[in-house]
């Protein structure tokens, strides 16, 4: 049996465990030499790889308990966001924030700090309250912020080091509903005025094609939940999938490509449940890198990324994506110097993306970029030790939890042995 990640750039040939029960999980990690967890494969850095044993907790049995205040919910690590946010909706309730896809698991979301977008809304990782872990000896034990203290401040955005999270216990709020606009706008408009829509609306976002001159643009706003669901703004991926084909075999008309397409409309409004209106469906295929920018940097660096690419007419085939997330105090965490502007590069995955990805990096570090962790990056061990502070406790606390290093892969090993 073999293993490989959603966009199918990152393989291996490790062994793939679906336990049914958690003694079955401890009996299986304490027998392992080397482990590593995975949820839906939505990481393209190699997280999840191993040439030891890989777990899916998709078979995992659990059900969701909800706290008597309301406030808090402890949820089974392996269920989807999409599994998630259906169950509370049931319940009447709510996660405060998602991102625009929701197949991956609440644990990996967690584990490398996933977000949506929102100017005083943290990443998923923000929401955790407590974890249940499998350790490295195959014994559960729990951790939050008045048991097991530090484990809890490095598990909160664990990237896998610390143990296989079976539960989590997530902080959850009333159900609410939202207002979706997309419309076309000027890219120097949107320049001009994005800290007036990001105030303005709940949610705000855009989706920029290097190569022409409207983006995207789309809001989010709380509504009343009597107001009737409301029409579909889910962009059609057909007429997108023809041009990407033309261009991965004609590069050079990308541009004019990018241009005729932006021309159609795209304007559109829905109304719905939160969980309803949040994701899209996104079946095609492609590599991604995201930078997490100083939020005053972040306009400035996406029209630094995008000058560079016009200028030597690069075949970059997906469109920018730009959100915004708040501050938090997380070890790992590239939000936890101050909020952040979002820039999301992306390629079609027929096409080359290896060295436009390293020279936009380049960009993006110098303008005081940290990349999101499960997204395409080449941070060194110094990189990270010069980025993030707390990175040696993080190691620190590993250790202690981990001492034989199964939790470790290469990639993992590179940065955090």
């Amino acid at each position: 049996m073999s293993w490989s990640n959603w966009s199918g750039s990152v393989s291996a040939a490790a062994p793939v465990l679906r336990p049914r029960t958690e003694a079955e999980l401890g009996a299986a990690v304490r027998e392992a030499i080397s482990v590593r967890a995975t949820g839906a494969g939505h990481s393209f850095m190699p997280l999840c790889a191993s040439d030891g044993l890989i777990v899916s907790l998709e078979d995992l049995a659990g059900t969701m308990s909800i706290a008597p205040d309301r406030k808090t919910a402890r949820i089974p690590a392996g269920w989807s966001i999409k599994r998630l946010t259906a169950a509370l909706a049931d319940e009447g309730l709510a996660l405060a924030n998602q991102g625009d896809v929701d197949p991956q698991t609440l644990a990996g979301a967690m584990a490398t700090g996933t977000h949506g977008t929102g100017l005083d809304l943290g990443n998923l990782a923000t929401f955790a309250r407590g974890f249940r872990l499998i350790g490295a000896d195959g014994e559960a034990r729990w951790c939050d912020a008045q048991t097991n203290e530090d484990l809890f401040a490095a598990q909160r955005l664990s990237l896998g080091l610390f143990g296989i999270a079976t539960e989590i216990e997530c902080d959850v709020v009333p159900a609410y509903y939202l207002a979706e606009r997309v419309e076309k706008m000027r890219w120097d408009e949107v320049r001009e005025r994005f800290g007036e829509l990001t105030s303005a609306h709940r949610h705000a976002e855009f989706w920029f094609f290097p190569h022409a001159n409207d983006v995207i643009l789309k809001t989010l706003s709380l509504i009343d939940p009597c107001d009737a669901p409301l029409g579909t703004t889910d962009i059609d991926e057909a007429p997108f999938r023809r041009v990407l084909g033309i261009g991965a075999k004609l590069p050079f008309l990308i541009p004019n490509l990018q241009r005729m397409m932006m021309k159609t409309g795209f304007d559109g409004d829905r109304r719905g449940p939160a969980h309803a209106i949040f994701p899209s469906d996104r079946t095609i295929r492609f590599e991604e890198m995201e930078y997490e920018m100083p939020h005053a940097a972040g306009l400035e660096t996406l029209s630094a990324v995008v000058d560079w690419i016009r200028k030597k007419r690069l075949p970059v085939s997906f469109p920018f994506e730009y959100r915004t997330v708040a501050a938090d105090d997380i070890w790992m965490s590239p939000m936890n110097k101050g909020p952040v502007a979002a820039i999301s590069m992306h390629q079609y995955a027929r096409m080359p993306w290896r060295d436009l990805f390293a020279d936009a990096e380049a960009i993006f570090r110098a303008h005081g970029g940290r990349p999101h962790w499960a997204k395409r990056h080449t941070l060194s061990r110094a990189d990270v030790d010069a980025l993030y502070p707390m990175a040696e406790r993080y190691r620190s606390v590993r250790r202690a939890a981990d001492p034989g290093g199964k939790f470790l892969n290469k990639h993992m090993t590179e940065v955090f042995s």
